[in-house]
């Protein structure tokens, strides 16, 4: 039987008018009533009338986003050599168009605060680019740095700083797990102390309320690194569920308190891995993960740490 794609007929009684609802996108045949496709790609012009003249269409332009320091609202004088019928702009017309054309860009960027979010968005974007944000806390973090800046938290500290600690904010707040190791090694010239003390400044100062992060959600991504199966990842999120429940998660590193947990879950399930290579795929260091796991196993076995004096 010929293809309705190919020929556009309908599969069933063979009729070539198919009907093509815009707003749903299906493809029906008005003589069966049988749907063709429930969802077709709209291949219609990119402007929408805004007035009831036939004539009158105004082109759809990118939606505002806070991403940009004008809010993707400005506009730029392009550089060209001729005029709207085609013909060639004379010498001192094009010397003129220039001139206008850097005094627009200069008359952009006049003002320190329109610099300073010029900076912060390209700091930005190097850290949605190397740990791979979604849009929304992107745009999060955006609004958590136009906050600082408002305040005057900005002044005096590093552009950098402040715009890392407000990405490493949004992150808490989206429930996503990166922690300041992974800030530090996607752009290096801000180190993961300078990020946590302007992360602290902002939650001093903005009223943030960032929830207390869950270890468990830092415990796929190890064990993906690590090469675990889900076996093991289920015994560990239960561990943490056990150990969160006696207060054992409290005041500690989540992200050394998950590869603790994985590494005894791997000791249940018989998986052969050493704390070398748990540690290495969650990006601490051995020890933490040996004495997390210490912690851990006391509290766990119901054993209670042996107080110093």
């Amino acid at each position: 039987m010929k293809s309705w794609r190919a020929e556009g007929i309908c599969p069933e009684c063979g009729n070539q008018n198919l009907v093509t609802d815009p707003k749903t996108g299906e493809v029906s045949c008005p003589e069966c009533g049988y749907v063709v496709m429930e969802r077709d790609v709209d291949r219609g012009p990119e402007w929408r009338k805004l007035e009831d003249e036939e004539g009158d269409r105004s082109r759809v332009g990118a939606p505002l986003s806070i991403m940009y320091r004008d809010h993707g609202l400005s506009t730029v004088i392009e550089r060209v050599d001729e005029d709207a019928t085609g013909r060639k702009l004379t010498k001192e017309a094009r010397e003129k168009m220039l001139r206008l054309k850097k005094l627009d860009q200069t008359s952009q960027v006049n003002s320190s605060e329109t610099r300073n979010l010029q900076q912060a968005a390209n700091v930005l974007e190097i850290y949605v680019d190397k740990l791979h944000f979604p849009q929304s806390v992107a745009e999060m973090a955006m609004t958590i740095y136009r906050k600082a800046l408002k305040a005057g938290l900005v002044r005096g500290r590093s552009i950098k700083s402040i715009m890392a600690a407000s990405a490493y904010a949004a992150c808490r707040l989206s429930g996503m797990p990166r922690d300041l190791r992974e800030f530090e090694r996607a752009y290096p010239l801000v180190k993961r102390k300078t990020i946590a003390q302007g992360y602290r400044l902002l939650l001093k100062y903005l009223n943030i309320r960032v929830p207390i992060a869950d270890p468990a959600i830092y415990v796929s991504k190890i064990a993906s690194r690590a090469n675990l199966d889900q076996r093991t990842v289920q015994e560990a999120v239960r561990l943490l569920q056990e150990a969160t429940r006696r207060g054992a998660t409290i005041g500690k590193d989540p992200v050394g308190i998950a590869a603790a947990a994985l590494y005894m879950a791997c000791q249940e399930t018989t998986q052969n891995i050493t704390q070398k290579d748990v540690a290495r795929a969650a990006g601490v260091t051995e020890v933490t993960v040996r004495n997390r796991f210490k912690g851990l196993k006391e509290i766990l076995e119901g054993e209670q740490p042996q107080s110093t004096v």
